[in-house]
């Protein structure tokens, strides 16, 4: 049912549990599953010339310890990985993989805000994702 799995990350040590999700119905359907960490551009783009790069090269090497250490994760499981590491709004970017990688199922967590809290933080890159993607997407509660 799932050849191709979406892992987005941003590199938080809260996801243990969706990586546990991804790695079960990755192993159930022979999945082959694909990190994916977006530098998000919105956090240099305003920066001065002389700090952007350096600012850059921060998220990218968060980005790539991010998707090194699900690679490693999810090699230990005998699973199949791939990893990107992209530049722009992060859920516009998974959006796109999505459609580009022929992605069946994404998988991906949030901090699962009810009420008030929920509606103060509309707009979060789940909440995007699952408005805008045309595959399902498993979302599992990471909590605070």
């Amino acid at each position: 049912m799932y050849d191709d799995i979406l892992l987005p990350t941003d590199g938080s040590k809260g996801t243990t549990e969706t990586v546990e999700h991804a790695i079960a119905i990755a192993r159930d359907n022979d999945a082959t599953v694909h990190a994916l960490y977006v530098v998000d551009s919105r956090r240099y783009r305003a920066a001065d010339a002389d700090t952007k790069d350096e600012i850059v090269r921060s998220l990218e090497v968060e980005g790539e310890r991010a998707v090194e250490d699900l690679e490693v994760a999810l090699g230990d499981e005998g699973l199949a990985v791939e990893t990107r590491l992209r530049d722009g709004i992060p859920h516009r970017e998974i959006v796109d993989y999505v459609e580009e990688a022929g992605i069946d199922l994404v998988v991906m967590g949030t901090h699962g805000r009810t009420g008030r809290d929920r509606v103060q933080n509309l707009g979060s890159v789940t909440d995007r994702v699952v408005e805008d993607v045309g595959t399902p997407v498993l979302v599992v509660d990471i909590g605070d």
